[in-house]
């Protein structure tokens, strides 16, 4: 008899978030794995539950870590998996664990619970029937380049999580890639006692961002109107009009796809004719 993996979501800032379930669920454990495990011992304080044993798993222990568990979870053993704030495996650890522990043949169970993303969706305002998630744009280079450029080309509405001291200048590269009137949401500590939410179009948040935010944050970015139809044409005078104002080719060749959800390979093509 193999033992249980329990993955329990813990409250993003407020602790009346926690479900009876979670509460059980860590009586009754052989095992927590956590990411910090002075943090998830406070919140086990908090709630008055001793739990015998802690293991930390993050990206730094994770590969070593696993086997461990896995040992412990053949032998019979309830472990929990939690992470810091929400639910682990959305831009947190355990997605590995999960998937390694279903190959072991381990019984997976869930204790749902607070999630940042859907918290910030659901109250956003925008179109929450077809969402993509991000969790964490890349940092710079090529690749964020990229990933703001795909976000320019979404149709359905686009979550994701930012550092506060790099949510101003992501905003401002989005509102250059995707067009300043594009609609989007900036929430800003959930749940906690300064929770915010800033609604305006992405210039506007631009703007306001500027000037410092702190917190957790989570961006929600509305997605592109169904495009209209562009003729060769018109797309290679757009094309021109940008550059004519400054614009690199590259720049162009995005800024006209976000505009106009046309193809990247067709707009690029028509770019190098001018």
């Amino acid at each position: 008899m193999t033992g249980v993996l329990t993955l329990v979501s813990t409250p993003i800032g407020n602790l009346g978030d926690l479900a009876p379930r979670a509460v059980e669920a860590f009586e009754a454990a052989d095992l927590v794995c956590c990411e910090d495990t002075r943090r998830t011992g406070s919140l086990l304080k908090q709630i008055g539950v001793r739990v015998d044993q802690l293991r930390r798993l993050d990206d730094h222990t994770e590969f070593e870590s696993i086997p461990v568990i896995l040992d412990r979870l053949r032998a019979g053993e309830r472990v929990v998996l939690v992470s810091d704030a929400g639910t682990p495996g959305i831009s947190d650890p355990g997605e590995r664990l999960v998937a390694a522990a279903i190959e072991a043949g381990v019984e997976i169970t869930t204790v749902p619970g607070p999630v940042a993303a859907i918290a910030a969706l659901v109250s956003s305002g925008l179109p929450s029937g077809r969402f993509v998630f991000e969790g964490f744009l890349p940092r710079k280079g090529q690749e964020r380049s990229a990933q703001i450029a795909a976000i320019a080309t979404e149709s359905r509405t686009t979550v994701f999580y930012e550092s506060p001291n790099r949510v101003a200048a992501t905003l401002t590269a989005l509102a250059e890639t995707c067009g300043p009137e594009r609609r989007a949401v900036v929430a800003r500590e959930l749940t906690k006692l300064h929770e915010e939410l800033r609604r305006g179009t992405l210039a506007e948040l631009a703007v306001w961002a500027s000037a410092g935010v702190k917190g957790e944050v989570v961006v929600v970015v509305d997605g592109v109107a169904t495009p209209v139809e562009l003729d060769d044409a018109e797309l290679v005078e757009r094309l021109r009009t940008l550059l004519a104002e400054g614009s690199s080719k590259r720049d162009a060749v995005d800024r006209v796809v976000a505009a106009t959800g046309a193809r990247r390979g067709r707009v690029y093509d028509l770019s190098l004719t001018i």
